[in-house]
């Protein structure tokens, strides 16, 4: 993207915008005529040999008036198309009657001492033939600046694109919990008053490895499974603290499924949820089980959790918003296709699931 830009800033008008890839293309255009031509003349009865060192003087001319003419042309490439091609004919025009009187000259002085006549035919034909290589240089050099103009708006645009949805996503990865926080330190407070600093203490050391291993994530980048679920487990430690013993966590990933590349903390908000509607809003023990499967191309990762009879009418009380951000997160990250399903599957059980595009990571899972 930078080299994209920077390309195109070195062909902003001025003496700086004639690039080596100008003069590289104007060479190569006058190498081509100057083969086309050459076969041309020897079916006319002319010897290309014979006049080949003033062939290349006119060449050479060419190649400099090529040059000039991407220089006028970088200039006006603001301007409209017909502005750009009536200039294109009007130079065309005027170098034409040039390049012929000077290959008229060049030619008296290669057949000297004989004396060439001056043929206006003769004289008209060339101006058209060389009009039309001058005019068929400058089209292509305006096709070419407008293709890079259109090129360089696309990019700009990609990157416009991408820097707004890095900041979407980065606001969608962002929304935590804030009740996940407080609770914790709560729990902490509260362990320390009770006198159990132990418990206080790897509760916190569990708290501060969750906050530095989350907030290092890029959000546009992918983990793959088993290190998304690596992060959710210290998550869970720390929960496990708060709720102690009546949390029972099951954990159901194949090994052929680790190495699937998920979003990062994509799972999180529904562990939260599973969390803070489940065990939060019981008395009882809850189970909590995180599975993942895949289904022909695509990968389904559902959280499920029990919930307390007084609630189970209530489907996704709460989760509204949790789960639109996940929803939409996911989309965006998979426009090929992704979505979120959830609901009940059972008079006491919730679940929420993934489902979205596999793809494999490299390295050991």
């Amino acid at each position: 993207m930078h080299e994209a830009l920077h390309h195109s800033d070195r062909q902003l008008p001025g003496w700086t915008s004639i690039s080596r890839d100008d003069l590289r293309l104007a060479l190569i255009y006058a190498a081509a005529e100057l083969l086309i031509s050459s076969p041309i003349w020897l079916t006319i009865g002319d010897n290309p040999l014979k006049p080949f060192l003033g062939k290349l003087v006119l060449e050479a001319v060419f190649v400099v008036l090529a040059i000039l003419f991407a220089l006028l042309l970088s200039r006006m490439r603001k301007h409209r198309y017909a502005t750009q091609i009536f200039v294109c004919l009007l130079l065309s025009l005027i170098s034409s009657l040039g390049m012929s009187l000077l290959d008229y000259y060049l030619y008296t002085v290669i057949m000297s001492p004989a004396v060439v006549p001056f043929n206006i035919m003769d004289y008209g034909y060339a101006v058209c033939y060389r009009m039309s290589i001058f005019f068929g240089w400058s089209f292509l050099f305006v096709a070419l600046l407008n293709h890079m103009d259109i090129r360089d708006r696309d990019l700009k645009l990609i990157a416009s694109r991408e820097e707004a949805l890095a900041a979407q996503m980065r606001a969608l990865q962002y929304q935590k919990n804030p009740h996940f926080l407080f609770n914790t330190l709560n729990s902490i407070t509260g362990l320390v008053e009770e006198g159990a600093s132990q418990r206080a203490e790897r509760m916190l050391m569990s708290l501060s490895g969750f906050l530095r291993s989350t907030l290092q994530l890029d959000p546009m980048r992918e983990l793959r499974l088993v290190d998304g679920m690596a992060l959710q487990r210290e998550y869970l430690d720390i929960e496990k603290e708060r709720f102690s013993d009546r949390m029972v966590v099951r954990i159901d990933i194949p090994p052929e499924l680790k190495r699937a590349m998920v979003p990062s903390l994509i799972l999180q908000p529904l562990v939260e949820n599973a969390v803070k509607h489940g065990v939060g809003r019981s008395v009882g023990d809850v189970e909590i089980h995180i599975q993942a499967s895949r289904v022909e191309e695509t990968l389904n990762l559902s959280v499920e959790n029990d919930v307390a009879a007084s609630v189970s009418g209530r489907a996704g009380e709460g989760l509204g918003i949790g789960l639109a951000n996940v929803a939409h997160r996911v989309r965006t990250h998979f426009p090929e296709g992704a979505s979120l399903t959830a609901g009940h599957v059972g008079p006491t059980r919730y679940r929420v699931s993934l489902h979205m595009p596999f793809r494999i990571g490299q390295g050991e899972a």
